[in-house]
């Protein structure tokens, strides 16, 4: 039935608390299931390098990144995880689905921190070319849903520390992005017993592979 998926590459984006990795692993379980080869991976993160560059990025430290720092180590990670860890899995024919990609620093950098989105986007010319997802998941929740969700994990990272205004300006990229580019966005209600997110994808997937 999702045999189209194989060789697709599909990212999952969302405020705080979404349940995109969640999401993800059922996913991953149900395409298994149909005798799909999966790779699941992350941003930051994916590889060693990027692994490495996660920490600095997520750790409380007594002095704060810049926003320009930020943005440049999310995309260095991003390069390092393209070629090391995306692209092959692509041409082998695995599907790919990545927790964050390249729309949250649009989001994040973007409307969350400030960063203009011509530099972001000269950024992301410069380390996607013209590689890119061929779905973007945007997981919806309001902000203070997530962040109940959240709270109960524990202690906040770096970025999951900041106000909520931060957050509602991330959501509301995503969904403008969403409405600008509906053919390529799918958006999910995150609100939802994971189980029916899950459904709610099965359903509409489908219409998203060319």
């Amino acid at each position: 039935m999702f045999k189209n998926l194989a060789g697709k590459f599909i990212s999952f984006e969302g405020t705080e608390g979404a349940g995109k990795t969640t999401l993800i692993a059922q996913i991953k379980t149900m395409l298994e299931a149909e005798s799909l080869n999966v790779l699941t991976t992350r941003e930051p993160g994916g590889t060693d390098v990027g692994e490495e560059i996660r920490e600095v990025l997520l750790a409380h430290r007594k002095v704060d990144l810049t926003s320009d720092t930020e943005l440049l180590l999310f995309a260095a990670g991003r390069a390092q995880h393209i070629e090391e860890k995306i692209k092959p899995a692509i041409l082998n024919n695995y599907c790919v689905l990545c927790d964050r990609f390249t729309d949250a620093s649009s989001a994040y950098q973007g409307a969350g921190r400030g960063i203009d989105a011509d530099r972001i986007a000269q950024l992301e010319a410069w380390v996607l070319q013209s590689f890119r997802p061929d779905v973007v998941v945007v997981v919806d929740i309001p902000v203070d849903v997530g962040f109940a969700r959240v709270r109960k994990r524990g202690e906040l990272d770096r970025i999951e520390s900041q106000e909520a205004d931060f957050f509602e300006r991330i959501r509301q990229y995503y969904l403008k992005k969403a409405k600008d580019e509906p053919s390529r966005y799918l958006v999910l209600n995150g609100e939802q017993h994971i189980n029916l997110v899950a459904n709610e994808f099965w359903d509409k997937i489908n219409a998203y592979i060319k």
